[in-house]
């Protein structure tokens, strides 16, 4: 506020308490390192896609994994749960997996700020591949699997009536054994056209299209 969009003293803000409420306020005080406010107000603001999905991403490097975060949760999704997959080249443990995700945490809630959300998504705790699907239980939904050689095309299946699970993998894609193992989960293994998308393109394309099909675009 006092750094980036050079607020002042008077100025009306919005603040959100990430469980879906919206307070209406203004700033009376600036200083160095913060900045008062006095809430006038408060109302109930429904912003989310009435289409719950959890992206199940597998990590990918550099700034992909941030991209990936930001823009899922403006294309509405409810949770991610980051995965580590055979063939991620960032390797995270410990002290360092909790920092990450502390900070793709943060990702999401500034996403949030941007577009307008004030239900902040969860972001899981990271889990290996294999740990995370055997856990997928009857609540996951309809479960799809984004993968260069599907056979299913997103038209083809029909309009969820509740959740739903989307898997993509790293940069080099989930092995043939993951993939086997996903499909024997009850993943459907879906093509998102004749061309090989980049992980950080392909997540975002099939929310996109979901958003279309069944949610609120």
């Amino acid at each position: 506020m006092a750094h980036v969009l050079r607020l002042a003293e008077g100025d009306p803000l919005t603040l959100f308490d990430g469980r879906g409420t919206a307070y209406d306020a203004v700033i009376t005080g600036m200083a160095r390192n913060s900045v008062r406010v006095r809430v006038r107000g408060q109302r109930s603001e429904n912003r989310e896609s009435p289409l719950p999905v959890t992206l199940v991403q597998a990590v990918s490097s550099g700034e992909r994994m941030d991209f990936t975060v930001q823009k899922a949760v403006e294309l509405g999704v409810a949770a991610v749960q980051p995965v580590l997959s055979e063939r991620c080249v960032v390797r995270l443990a410990g002290e360092r997996a909790a920092k990450r995700v502390a900070h793709w945490r943060a990702v999401a809630v500034a996403a949030c700020e941007q577009c307008g959300r004030n239900q902040v998504p969860t972001v899981h705790a990271l889990l290996p591949f294999a740990a995370w699907l055997a856990r997928v239980s009857a609540d996951a939904g309809q479960c799809i699997l984004l993968a260069p050689g599907g056979e299913t095309r997103l038209q083809a299946l029909g309009r969820p009536s509740g959740q739903v699970t989307l898997l993509a993998g790293p940069e080099g894609g989930l092995t043939a054994a993951e993939t086997a193992d996903a499909v024997r989960a009850g993943f459907v293994a879906l093509q998102l056209g004749p061309r090989i998308l980049r992980t950080e393109t392909a997540a975002l394309a099939a929310l996109a299209a979901m958003q279309v099909l069944w949610g609120d675009f």
